[in-house]
Formats: structure tokens, sequence, C-alpha cells
């Protein structure tokens, strides 16, 4: 572990937490000392939920240490069943509780209670939140159909045509906290009722451990985020033989991929193609007038695994941007990111520290960065424009509003949360080129106010312009910008005049310029191919 001010994921009892406030009918129990409780406000604030999470902390202090820990789990645990009545009870312990040893889970199961309990060993020192909620969901899908699996694991995701009814889905992997899952699952849902194809249980959110003992009357399972779902569904293909989707629908492309492979699946005839890529706007402006300011755009994707993937292939394939950057912080997920940034002809950033997320998008030199809100500060501090297309988020990426990311309402909000920012960032650009004209005043600002004003300012502190410069003996002078070498720099897009300098600085050092001038700036530039 080590101390940041800034994290991507929790540690992984935050995600059993998610599992168990998702549900109905679970309560957790976590061992956990007095300030571990912290993890009730990610609910309450970021979800904008009206209760609390279904869990019990034990709430040890110091001077407890000295005592019987183990009877103060009991005596939660007790208390917890006879007061919630839960069907199912997780029980589990904070990174700080794991290090005291005292095994709640089996002391639970010692206990004599009547309902199923799963024991959740989730290693806080090398695991994170996703992995802790994808745990979480499979022992606890595995600990309820235990009892029903059998030798032969025949199953048959046909079986609807002779029983003449609708054929049956699950919908495994959303939950709280998850990137608009609830509105994912509507989208999905009516998706697929287009299609004549039911939902049989959509589950963690929204579910029940009933739900849960009813997920083998499904013909196939469709796994909708792989960091939570992927490993509950290979259990399930394995042990019960239900074939399970790979494609997630987000984006037009992969929607349309996705209703193919579910057809598929369920043995239908395929849907008609024509029809399916009319249902979006998105598809409409891709082929539009307008759209060809967009063409090229160079953008940086960082987030979770899933969202990263979609965002680069829609990016690429259906808005025409030029992918400078991926990666992501979710190290379950790397190597499919990997892959795909070597589609892309990239290497992909496999990193959970933000300060080396940003210093990426700054050498990246992006004109859109599409990544979490952690990524929406850094693109503030440099100017650039960025849509949040992942967890972590704040509040304002929860919105009361109807709002997937997914299906085709999904692509919609897509192509609105993407070429929003860009047309904003056309307008800095304009107001920047033109900001010495007399139908502007001094102080004229854009949408994005004071921030974006300083980006005109020449004279305003940026980024170290000698970062990654080779180091240069101290007899050497570092050059001065001439009035008409600012001038010329000012007439550069802001997006990319951070680059632009530097290079320019560097070229001069190599060259012995002892001030830059505007011939200076052009040579850079055509030295560096800019």
């Amino acid at each position: 572990m080590e101390l940041t001010l800034w994290t991507y994921e929790g540690p992984p009892h935050v995600g059993a937490m998610r599992i168990a406030a998702s549900m109905k009918g679970v309560h957790y129990v976590l061992h956990a000392p007095q300030g571990d409780t912290y993890a009730d406000l990610l609910f309450t604030m970021i979800e904008r939920r009206g209760e609390r999470p279904p869990v019990t902390y034990t709430t040890f202090q110091a001077r407890d240490l000295g005592g019987d820990t183990a009877e103060l789990v009991k005596s939660h645990i007790s208390e917890a069943v006879d007061r919630f009545k839960p069907d199912a009870l997780l029980v589990g312990e904070s990174c700080t509780a794991e290090l005291i040893q005292d095994q709640p889970g089996s002391l639970a199961h010692g206990m004599g209670l009547n309902l199923p309990i799963v024991s959740l060993e989730l290693p806080a020192y090398s695991k994170k939140e996703n992995w802790g909620a994808s745990e979480t969901f499979y022992q606890l899908v595995r600990t309820l159909l235990k009892d029903t699996l059998k030798e032969d694991n025949e199953h048959d995701p046909t079986a609807w045509k002779t029983e003449e009814r609708h054929p049956r889905v699950n919908l495994l992997g959303p939950s709280l906290l998850g990137f608009r899952c609830r509105d994912d699952v509507l989208e999905i849902q009516k998706l697929l009722n287009e299609h004549n194809i039911d939902v049989n249980a959509s589950a963690p959110l929204g579910a029940s451990p009933a739900d849960l003992l009813n997920l083998p009357k499904a013909d196939i399972n469709v796994c909708l985020y792989p960091e939570i779902a992927e490993s509950t569904c290979t259990w399930l293909e394995r042990n019960l033989g239900m074939p399970f989707s790979k494609k997630i629908p987000i984006g037009v492309n992969a929607t349309q991929e996705f209703l193919e492979e579910i057809h598929d699946l369920l043995g239908m005839a395929p849907p008609n193609q024509n029809l399916l890529v009319q249902k979006s706007r998105l598809t409409w402006y891709s082929k539009s007038v307008d759209s060809n300011y967009l063409t090229g755009k160079r953008v940086f994707i960082f987030g979770d695994g899933t969202h990263s993937i979609a965002a680069a292939k829609i990016a690429k394939e259906e808005l025409g941007f030029k992918v400078v950057g991926i990666g992501t912080y979710s190290r379950e997920m790397a190597r499919a990111v990997r892959a795909t940034a070597k589609e892309f002809g990239l290497e992909a950033l496999i990193s959970n520290d933000y300060l080396e997320v940003e210093a990426a998008i700054t050498n990246a030199a992006p004109e859109l960065v599409l990544g979490t809100q952690m990524e929406r500060h850094s693109a503030k501090r440099l100017g650039i424009p960025c849509a949040v297309i992942s967890t972590p988020m704040h509040v304002q990426d929860v919105p009361a509003r109807y709002s997937p990311q997914m299906g085709w309402e999904g692509a919609n909000v897509i192509f609105d949360d993407w070429v929003h920012p860009l047309m904003m960032g056309l307008e800095e650009h304009l107001i920047g080129m033109f900001r010495h004209d007399f139908e502007f005043v001094d102080g004229h600002q854009s949408h994005l106010g004071h921030q974006g004003a300083k980006q005109h300012q020449f004279d305003e502190p940026e980024e170290n312009c000698f970062e990654n410069l080779p180091k240069t003996d101290s007899s050497e002078i570092i050059p001065i910008w001439t009035p008409e070498g600012k001038a010329e720099l000012a007439k550069i897009p802001f997006f990319v005049r951070g680059k632009v300098r530097r290079n320019t600085e560097k070229y001069a050092l190599q060259t012995g310029c002892k001030s830059i001038d505007s011939e200076t700036l052009f040579d850079a530039k055509a030295h560096f191919g800019a």
C-alpha cells in the first residue's frame, strides 16, 4: 500500500459493500476498527440514496485489542441476524482488521445460524475494489447454487424453442457505484424486449438471494461488466453449462455485434443489420458535414478496462478520432487493454498513479481526454476538454435523468458527452485567435471561465517547460522568448501550445539560440514535423 491524495479504487471490502448494497435480503458484517466506516458516504453521497448500505460494523477501538475481539465479532453477527433477518449473510474484515486475524467468517460458520453464510477472504494489501466486488458476487452465487450442481452440466440454450416460450437471459454485473449501471440495465432490457428476449434476472443490482437461485432457469448469461461478473459467468458455464456473451454493447457497432452474438447463442435468426444502424443519432452525425470537424481529433483514454476498450473503438471506428493513448487502472483487465492498445499501435498505460496518467496526457498532447473524475481534474489544469467515461466519478456523473452508456440510447448519450466538449474547445480556440479584435473586450471569457482565459495569457505559470528534457550544464543560458515569438506562439491552439513551446525551447537549446523569435518557432516546427 502507498499513501496518495487520490485513488482509482478503494480496498476490496468496499467492493463487497457494493454487492451487499446492490442486493435485497443480503447483509454484510464487516469486522473493522472505528474510522473504517467512511464507505457509507460513497453510497449516500455519490449514489444519492435515501438509505445507508446494509452493513454492520464491529467498530472495535484500540482499548478492545487487549480483550477478546472474537467475541465482539460474534455478538455483532448475532445482533445483525436478529435485527435485519437477512436471507444471506456476508462476513468479512477491513484492511486494518485483517492484521488481527480474528477470522470472522469462521466464527460465523461456527455459530449455528440457519441461513447461508459467505465468508469473504479479501486480501486488502494486494487486491482492489473491483476485484473485491467480483469475488464477493462469485462467492455468493457459488454458495447459493452449490447444492444444485449435477455431474452432467448439459445445458441447451435453445430449449426455449421446444418449450414454446420466449428465450430468457440473465444480466450479470451491474452494481451500485458502477458507471451508469442503473440506466444501462433499463436500456438493455428494452433492447432485448424488442427482439422478444426476456430477462430472467439482473444481478447483483436489484436482485435477491432467491433471484440468484433462479439463475439456472435462463438460457444464457449476458456479461455486461466483466470486472464484476466474468468470474461468475465462467463458473456458471463450467459447472452448469450456461454460455455467456463476450460483446459489451457500448457504441453503435458494439451494440449491433452484441445483438448478433445474443441471437447466435440462443439459436435465433440474426437481426436485420440495416434496421439496427438507424437506431442511434450517432450514426447519422458521423456521416454529416458537421462531423468533419471531429475527424482526426487526438484523444487520450483512461478508465476501467470495459469502458476504456469500448471508448477506443468508438473513437476510431464511429467518430474518426485518432487514439493517442489508452490505459487502465484495473490490473485484472490489463491484458485485454494491452491487446486493444496493440491494435492502435500504442503501448497501454497500466497504472493506479494519477500523476503518471497526467504526465502521459501531457506528453500525448490530446485534444480530448476521456477518463475518470481524476482525469477531469488533470485535463482542467492542462486546458483540455474532457468527458468522464468511467468510475471513479463525482456526483455530477450520476445524473437523475435517464443517461445510459449501453445500447442505442447509450450511443446518443456518448455522442452528446464527447462531442460537446470538443465544440466548446473550438469556441475557446476562436476566442483566443480573435481576442485582440474590437468586438472583444479585455477579459472576455469562454465557457471555461477564468481557467480558459488563463490559457491565453502567455505569462501565466505553466507546467515546467524543461520537464523530460536532457539535462544541461549550469553554464547554458535558457532561451528567452521575444515579443514576436510570443505573438506567434499565441496563435497556436491552446490544446497543443504547451507541446509546441516545449519542443521549440528544446530546439533552441540544441541549436544554441539565446532568444526565440517567429523564425525559430517555424524552424522548430519543421524540425519536429509539427
